[in-house]
Protein backbone atom coordinates (compact mmCIF):
# COMPACT_ATOMS: atom_id res chain seq x y z
CA UNK A 1 0.00 0.00 0.00
CA UNK A 2 1.12 3.35 0.14
CA UNK A 3 -1.53 5.79 2.06
CA UNK A 4 -0.26 4.87 5.76
CA UNK A 5 -0.33 8.13 7.76
CA UNK A 6 2.30 6.55 10.14
CA UNK A 7 5.31 7.58 7.39
CA UNK A 8 4.63 10.78 7.51
CA UNK A 9 7.87 12.25 8.83
CA UNK A 10 9.96 9.01 7.01
CA UNK A 11 8.64 7.90 3.53
CA UNK A 12 6.84 11.12 3.07
CA UNK A 13 7.14 14.88 4.55
CA UNK A 14 5.79 15.29 7.61
CA UNK A 15 2.96 18.02 6.96
CA UNK A 16 0.87 18.26 3.65
CA UNK A 17 -2.05 16.12 2.09
CA UNK A 18 -2.02 12.64 0.49
CA UNK A 19 -2.51 13.94 -3.08
CA UNK A 20 1.43 13.32 -3.69
CA UNK A 21 1.84 10.16 -1.87
CA UNK A 22 1.69 7.97 -4.72
CA UNK A 23 4.29 9.86 -6.46
CA UNK A 24 6.54 9.81 -3.32
CA UNK A 25 6.15 5.72 -2.74
CA UNK A 26 7.37 5.40 -6.64
CA UNK A 27 10.77 7.13 -6.09
CA UNK A 28 11.74 5.22 -3.60
CA UNK A 29 9.51 1.35 -4.35
CA UNK A 30 9.24 0.01 -7.82
CA UNK A 31 5.62 -2.10 -7.03
CA UNK A 32 2.96 -1.50 -4.69
CA UNK A 33 0.39 -4.30 -3.43
CA UNK A 34 -3.23 -3.01 -4.49
CA UNK A 35 -5.56 -4.06 -1.32
CA UNK A 36 -8.14 -1.06 -2.23
CA UNK A 37 -9.63 -2.91 -4.76
CA UNK A 38 -9.82 -6.44 -2.58
CA UNK A 39 -12.23 -4.64 -0.47
CA UNK A 40 -13.99 -1.67 -2.45
CA UNK A 41 -13.75 -3.60 -5.58
CA UNK A 42 -13.02 -1.56 -9.10
CA UNK A 43 -12.03 2.03 -8.82
CA UNK A 44 -13.41 5.21 -10.24
CA UNK A 45 -12.35 5.94 -13.44
CA UNK A 46 -10.78 9.24 -12.39
CA UNK A 47 -8.87 7.11 -9.34
CA UNK A 48 -7.29 5.11 -12.00
CA UNK A 49 -6.41 8.29 -14.33
CA UNK A 50 -5.10 9.94 -11.45
CA UNK A 51 -2.48 6.94 -10.56
CA UNK A 52 -1.59 5.90 -14.45
CA UNK A 53 -0.46 10.69 -14.15
CA UNK A 54 1.76 9.28 -10.93
CA UNK A 55 3.06 6.28 -12.00
CA UNK A 56 6.51 6.38 -13.75
CA UNK A 57 6.72 3.75 -16.59
CA UNK A 58 8.61 1.35 -14.73
CA UNK A 59 6.30 0.84 -11.85
CA UNK A 60 4.16 -1.99 -11.66
CA UNK A 61 0.36 -1.85 -9.47
CA UNK A 62 -0.35 -5.44 -8.03
CA UNK A 63 -4.08 -5.36 -8.04
CA UNK A 64 -6.26 -8.09 -5.74
CA UNK A 65 -9.30 -9.52 -7.79
CA UNK A 66 -12.47 -8.07 -5.36
CA UNK A 67 -13.68 -10.42 -2.51
CA UNK A 68 -16.93 -10.08 -3.98
CA UNK A 69 -16.04 -11.94 -6.64
CA UNK A 70 -13.24 -14.44 -4.92
CA UNK A 71 -15.22 -14.99 -1.66
CA UNK A 72 -18.88 -13.78 -1.93
CA UNK A 73 -19.26 -15.21 -5.38
CA UNK A 74 -16.45 -17.67 -5.39
CA UNK A 75 -15.88 -17.49 -8.90
CA UNK A 76 -19.12 -18.62 -10.21
CA UNK A 77 -20.61 -16.87 -12.92
CA UNK A 78 -18.18 -13.61 -12.63
CA UNK A 79 -17.05 -13.19 -16.10
CA UNK A 80 -18.26 -10.34 -16.87
CA UNK A 81 -18.02 -8.85 -13.72
CA UNK A 82 -13.86 -9.63 -13.94
CA UNK A 83 -13.45 -8.31 -17.09
CA UNK A 84 -15.39 -4.85 -15.84
CA UNK A 85 -12.78 -5.06 -13.28
CA UNK A 86 -9.37 -5.46 -15.89
CA UNK A 87 -11.41 -2.94 -18.43
CA UNK A 88 -11.32 -0.23 -15.72
CA UNK A 89 -8.01 -0.66 -14.95
CA UNK A 90 -7.02 -0.29 -18.75
CA UNK A 91 -5.11 3.12 -18.22
CA UNK A 92 -2.44 1.10 -16.36
CA UNK A 93 -1.99 -1.49 -18.32
CA UNK A 94 1.51 -1.28 -19.52
CA UNK A 95 2.10 -0.72 -15.87
CA UNK A 96 0.25 -3.61 -14.05
CA UNK A 97 2.20 -6.35 -12.38
CA UNK A 98 0.75 -9.81 -11.61
CA UNK A 99 -2.73 -9.04 -10.06
CA UNK A 100 -3.54 -11.23 -6.90
CA UNK A 101 -6.39 -13.75 -7.15
CA UNK A 102 -6.79 -14.38 -3.40
CA UNK A 103 -9.11 -17.40 -2.47
CA UNK A 104 -10.93 -18.24 0.73
CA UNK A 105 -9.47 -20.17 3.29
CA UNK A 106 -12.18 -22.82 2.32
CA UNK A 107 -11.93 -22.98 -1.32
CA UNK A 108 -10.40 -26.10 -1.69
CA UNK A 109 -9.90 -28.42 -4.26
CA UNK A 110 -13.27 -29.17 -5.33
CA UNK A 111 -13.45 -25.62 -6.67
CA UNK A 112 -10.65 -25.78 -8.78
CA UNK A 113 -12.61 -25.79 -11.74
CA UNK A 114 -13.95 -22.53 -11.40
CA UNK A 115 -10.52 -21.22 -10.64
CA UNK A 116 -9.17 -22.68 -14.08
CA UNK A 117 -12.56 -21.31 -15.79
CA UNK A 118 -11.42 -18.01 -14.59
CA UNK A 119 -7.75 -18.45 -15.72
CA UNK A 120 -8.47 -19.49 -18.99
CA UNK A 121 -9.96 -16.12 -19.82
CA UNK A 122 -7.65 -14.56 -18.03
CA UNK A 123 -5.63 -12.17 -20.99
CA UNK A 124 -2.33 -13.15 -21.86
CA UNK A 125 -0.86 -9.33 -21.75
CA UNK A 126 -1.78 -9.39 -18.02
CA UNK A 127 -0.11 -11.22 -15.36
CA UNK A 128 -2.01 -13.16 -12.61
CA UNK A 129 -0.86 -14.83 -9.67
CA UNK A 130 -3.12 -17.12 -7.43
CA UNK A 131 -2.84 -16.88 -3.51
CA UNK A 132 -4.54 -20.85 -1.59
CA UNK A 133 -5.23 -20.80 1.90
CA UNK A 134 -7.08 -23.90 2.22
CA UNK A 135 -4.60 -26.62 4.37
CA UNK A 136 -5.17 -29.18 1.45
CA UNK A 137 -3.33 -27.22 -0.75
CA UNK A 138 -0.08 -27.30 1.35
CA UNK A 139 0.22 -31.22 2.06
CA UNK A 140 1.88 -32.32 -1.10
CA UNK A 141 -1.01 -34.50 -1.54
CA UNK A 142 -3.27 -34.91 -4.64
CA UNK A 143 -4.75 -31.33 -4.41
CA UNK A 144 -1.70 -29.40 -4.56
CA UNK A 145 -0.38 -31.36 -7.23
CA UNK A 146 -3.78 -30.51 -9.31
CA UNK A 147 -2.89 -27.01 -8.33
CA UNK A 148 0.37 -26.51 -9.28
CA UNK A 149 -0.37 -27.86 -12.67
CA UNK A 150 -3.33 -25.72 -13.00
CA UNK A 151 -1.10 -22.69 -12.29
CA UNK A 152 1.87 -23.80 -14.22
CA UNK A 153 0.01 -24.62 -17.09
CA UNK A 154 -1.81 -21.43 -17.40
CA UNK A 155 1.86 -19.53 -17.18
CA UNK A 156 0.48 -18.40 -13.37
CA UNK A 157 2.50 -17.44 -10.37
CA UNK A 158 1.64 -19.10 -7.20
CA UNK A 159 1.97 -16.60 -4.30
CA UNK A 160 4.18 -17.31 -1.56
CA UNK A 161 2.78 -16.39 1.59
CA UNK A 162 5.93 -16.24 4.38
CA UNK A 163 3.94 -15.40 8.05
CA UNK A 164 7.01 -17.54 9.58
CA UNK A 165 8.55 -14.36 11.08
CA UNK A 166 5.08 -12.99 12.18
CA UNK A 167 4.84 -16.99 14.11
CA UNK A 168 8.11 -17.43 15.35
CA UNK A 169 7.00 -16.21 19.10
CA UNK A 170 3.77 -15.94 20.83
CA UNK A 171 2.21 -12.64 20.74
CA UNK A 172 1.82 -12.08 24.33
CA UNK A 173 0.25 -8.89 25.34
CA UNK A 174 1.44 -7.10 22.78
CA UNK A 175 -1.23 -5.76 20.71
CA UNK A 176 0.03 -5.83 16.91
CA UNK A 177 1.05 -9.31 17.31
CA UNK A 178 -2.18 -10.04 18.42
CA UNK A 179 -3.69 -8.84 15.87
CA UNK A 180 -1.88 -9.97 13.08
CA UNK A 181 -1.61 -13.65 14.18
CA UNK A 182 -4.99 -13.37 14.29
CA UNK A 183 -5.97 -12.39 10.53
CA UNK A 184 -3.07 -14.24 8.66
CA UNK A 185 -3.59 -17.78 8.12
CA UNK A 186 -0.74 -19.98 9.36
CA UNK A 187 0.40 -22.26 6.42
CA UNK A 188 3.41 -23.93 6.04
CA UNK A 189 5.48 -22.05 3.15
CA UNK A 190 5.87 -24.22 -0.09
CA UNK A 191 8.95 -22.00 -2.16
CA UNK A 192 8.16 -22.75 -5.95
CA UNK A 193 7.53 -20.69 -8.76
CA UNK A 194 5.06 -21.83 -11.22
CA UNK A 195 5.22 -18.81 -13.52
CA UNK A 196 8.03 -16.33 -14.45
CA UNK A 197 7.24 -13.33 -11.95
CA UNK A 198 7.43 -15.11 -8.38
CA UNK A 199 5.58 -13.21 -5.77
CA UNK A 200 6.66 -13.33 -2.01
CA UNK A 201 4.60 -11.77 0.55
CA UNK A 202 6.69 -11.60 3.86
CA UNK A 203 4.79 -10.64 7.21
CA UNK A 204 7.65 -9.79 9.59
CA UNK A 205 7.46 -9.89 13.22
CA UNK A 206 8.32 -6.54 15.03
CA UNK A 207 11.43 -7.69 15.76
CA UNK A 208 14.17 -6.62 12.75
CA UNK A 209 16.47 -9.49 13.85
CA UNK A 210 13.62 -11.98 13.59
CA UNK A 211 12.28 -11.03 10.33
CA UNK A 212 16.26 -10.63 8.84
CA UNK A 213 17.07 -14.17 9.83
CA UNK A 214 13.93 -15.27 7.85
CA UNK A 215 14.83 -13.40 4.74
CA UNK A 216 18.48 -14.82 4.67
CA UNK A 217 17.35 -17.94 2.11
CA UNK A 218 14.79 -15.63 0.55
CA UNK A 219 17.99 -13.52 -0.41
CA UNK A 220 19.92 -16.43 -2.00
CA UNK A 221 16.01 -17.68 -3.86
CA UNK A 222 15.48 -13.90 -5.26
CA UNK A 223 19.16 -13.81 -6.65
CA UNK A 224 18.86 -17.57 -8.46
CA UNK A 225 15.19 -16.06 -9.77
CA UNK A 226 16.63 -12.98 -10.82
CA UNK A 227 19.63 -14.66 -12.70
CA UNK A 228 17.12 -17.25 -14.08
CA UNK A 229 15.41 -13.91 -15.92
CA UNK A 230 12.73 -14.25 -13.87
CA UNK A 231 10.89 -11.12 -12.23
CA UNK A 232 10.38 -11.71 -8.52
CA UNK A 233 7.68 -9.20 -6.71
CA UNK A 234 8.71 -9.12 -3.13
CA UNK A 235 5.72 -7.35 -0.49
CA UNK A 236 6.94 -6.57 2.84
CA UNK A 237 3.95 -6.67 5.69
CA UNK A 238 4.49 -5.72 9.57
CA UNK A 239 2.58 -6.54 12.27
CA UNK A 240 1.70 -2.50 11.96
CA UNK A 241 3.70 -1.94 8.70
CA UNK A 242 4.94 1.33 10.23
CA UNK A 243 8.56 0.15 9.63
CA UNK A 244 7.51 -1.72 7.02
CA UNK A 245 9.25 0.59 4.63
CA UNK A 246 12.69 0.78 5.90
CA UNK A 247 12.49 -2.71 6.31
CA UNK A 248 11.68 -3.41 2.65
CA UNK A 249 14.30 -1.26 1.89
CA UNK A 250 17.13 -2.92 4.06
CA UNK A 251 15.72 -6.31 2.37
CA UNK A 252 16.56 -5.36 -1.39
CA UNK A 253 19.99 -3.62 -0.16
CA UNK A 254 20.59 -7.42 0.57
CA UNK A 255 19.74 -8.96 -1.97
CA UNK A 256 21.26 -6.35 -4.42
CA UNK A 257 24.51 -6.73 -2.55
CA UNK A 258 24.45 -10.33 -3.24
CA UNK A 259 23.56 -9.85 -6.97
CA UNK A 260 25.85 -6.40 -7.10
CA UNK A 261 24.73 -3.37 -8.23
CA UNK A 262 25.98 -3.56 -11.93
CA UNK A 263 24.17 -6.93 -11.91
CA UNK A 264 20.94 -5.50 -11.28
CA UNK A 265 21.60 -2.46 -13.68
CA UNK A 266 22.26 -5.26 -16.53
CA UNK A 267 18.58 -6.74 -16.80
CA UNK A 268 15.66 -5.17 -18.43
CA UNK A 269 12.21 -4.67 -19.19
CA UNK A 270 10.49 -7.15 -17.21
CA UNK A 271 13.59 -9.27 -16.22
CA UNK A 272 14.69 -6.16 -13.79
CA UNK A 273 15.05 -7.41 -10.31
CA UNK A 274 11.50 -5.76 -9.50
CA UNK A 275 11.70 -6.41 -5.64
CA UNK A 276 9.69 -4.21 -3.81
Amino acid sequence: MWANVDWRGSLYPPHGGQQEWLSDYARVFSAVEGNTTFYSGAPKVETVASWARQAPADFRFCFKLPARLTHDARLVNVDAEVDTFLERLAPLHDRLGPLMVQLPRDFGAEELPQLDHLLSRWPAEIPCAVEVRHSDFFHKGSAEVMLNRLLISRGVDRVMLDVRPLFSTPAGSDPRLLKAQGEKPRRPLHVLSTGDRPLVRFIGHVDDAINERYFTAWAERLCLWIKQGKSPFLFVHTADNRHAPQLARRLHDEVASRLGQATIGAFSGEAQATLF
